[in-house]
């Protein structure tokens, strides 16, 4: 299977509020990703809001040519959220997907995956939800077999492994990706990875964890594109993805 980019704009919204200005706008953000070669766009829409708000959401849907991914804690709130912006009625029928993820108050950001072996029986129920209303589903996990393992719940179809270890360590840690990689291709779901990714050590993931078809980077594309413009850091990540 192609590997794919996925950008994530949430940081261009984190500068806006910084101002409580109507710029920069993550939906214009979204539209260079996709022209420069993103093949999805995910956003984060925390609690706080301290980033994306509630009516970015609606404008990215109908905006993201590729498919939209909404990372979301397995709240009341956030699942009304997701049914009301994603459900098959709301997108025209288009599948767009959720990645439910774990969130701490105060927290700067995401501090590890979902806990799915202590709530396991939660999430099952969540995604059961998005699932009916036609929404894809995937869960951020920490690569351990046994978060792999007790992910394996019906309408999830992709996991997306948290990389925050292997940014700090390098090679250190791909022991440890690869091992979950393989077994959750072995339970026929796609592997996807994110957190600390940037265009220095992604190349060694790319070469060493083929099983990988799906990268979601943001922080590092945003701080770059502050440099070298958003176009380039977007194409730059794309040819290491493509190889």
């Amino acid at each position: 299977m192609p590997r794919r980019l996925g950008v994530n704009i949430d940081h261009v919204a984190t500068l806006r509020q910084a101002r409580q200005a109507p710029y920069p706008d993550p939906v214009a953000a979204a539209m260079v990703a996709e022209l420069a070669g993103a093949d999805q766009i995910t956003c984060h829409i925390r609690g706080d809001r301290r980033h994306i708000q509630d009516g970015d959401l609606p404008r990215l849907r109908d905006a993201v040519q590729t498919q939209l991914n909404i990372e979301m804690a397995a709240t009341d709130e956030m699942i009304r959220i997701a049914l009301d912006v994603l459900g098959s009625g709301a997108s025209g029928g288009r599948q767009h997907r959720v990645t439910l993820v774990p969130e701490r108050e105060g927290e700067v950001t995401t501090e590890g995956g979902l806990d799915v072996v202590s709530h396991k029986a939660l999430i099952a129920e969540t995604t059961a939800k998005l699932v009916d209303a036609g929404i894809a589903v995937s869960l951020f996990i920490d690569p351990e077999l046994s978060q792999v393992e007790a992910s394996h719940i019906p309408g999830i179809d992709m996991l997306e492994l948290n990389t925050a270890r292997y940014a700090e360590e390098g090679f250190a840690d791909i022991a440890r990706i690869i091992d979950a990689a393989q077994a959750t291709m072995h339970l026929d779901i796609e592997v996807a990875a994110g957190h600390g990714l940037t265009h220095h050590n992604l190349p060694l993931l790319v070469e060493e964890v083929p099983e990988i078809t799906e990268y979601n980077i943001g922080h590092s594309i945003i701080g770059r594109a502050v440099f070298v413009g958003l176009d380039t850091a977007v194409r730059d990540l794309c040819a290491i993805i493509q190889g």
